[in-house]
């Protein structure tokens, strides 16, 4: 009898650029879907009354951001090699997605929102009255022990939130931001609050998600 697994877990890290930026979460499941359909992969699919291809997406990404580093597992029958299956997906990525990498994990390892523990993003604004005072800005965030705010209606302290804040020195065309927030089960933090807090409009920035930290180090993004 063979050993070979009935089905094999991917994770493909892939760009989400201008063209997806405002397609939410679960449109983005369904795309990833079509694309695995168009790229003749042996899917494997959930079990009962209404199966699904078996797919799971990292932590979402906030409606109008981009991404260099977006991350999903998904699980086809047998094991594949994984630069034919990467192949595939690129001859069918819609436009909006870039498909980056794919490597094979194990299947017991814990899910993606479980492994990811943190964000890192880069927020680029155009040079306003601001740019002069925005590192007393930053410093000035980070003393503090708390930033009460409040998200849909319910309070939350961001402080916690914010493992790292700081403004990028070597831009002289453009104030850029870098800040590294948590991307927990319950705790996560976003980049247009931090904005906010620091008296800029997220309206008015560029923002780039370029890293997602994962528990296991092995398979970080």
């Amino acid at each position: 009898m063979s050993s070979q697994p009935r089905s094999t877990r991917y994770r493909i890290r892939f760009k989400k650029t201008a063209g997806m930026r405002f397609t939410g979460t679960l449109d983005l499941q369904r795309t990833l879907e079509r694309t695995m359909r168009r790229a003749s992969l042996d899917v494997a699919y959930t079990q009962g009354f209404n199966p699904r291809p078996r797919l799971s997406l990292g932590a979402a990404l906030p409606l109008g951001l981009v991404s260099d580093c977006e991350l999903a597992d998904i699980w086809l029958e047998g094991a594949g090699e994984p630069g034919r299956v990467l192949d595939g997906l690129r001859r069918a990525e819609p436009p909006g997605l870039e498909f980056l990498e794919l490597e094979p994990v194990p299947d017991e390892e814990p899910s993606l929102q479980k492994l990811i523990t943190a964000a890192e993003y880069r927020a680029e604004m155009d040079p306003d009255g601001a740019d002069g005072e925005i590192q007393d800005r930053v410093e000035a965030l980070v003393g503090k022990e708390s930033l009460p705010r409040e998200r849909r209606g319910k309070a939350y302290d961001l402080r916690p939130l914010i493992d790292s804040l700081e403004v990028e020195t070597d831009s002289a065309d453009s104030m850029v931001l870098r800040m590294r927030l948590a991307s927990r089960e319950g705790a996560t933090g976003r980049p247009d609050e931090v904005l906010l807090a620091l008296g800029l409009d997220p309206l008015a920035a560029r923002i780039c998600r370029t890293r997602l930290f994962l528990s296991t180090p092995t398979h970080s993004g």
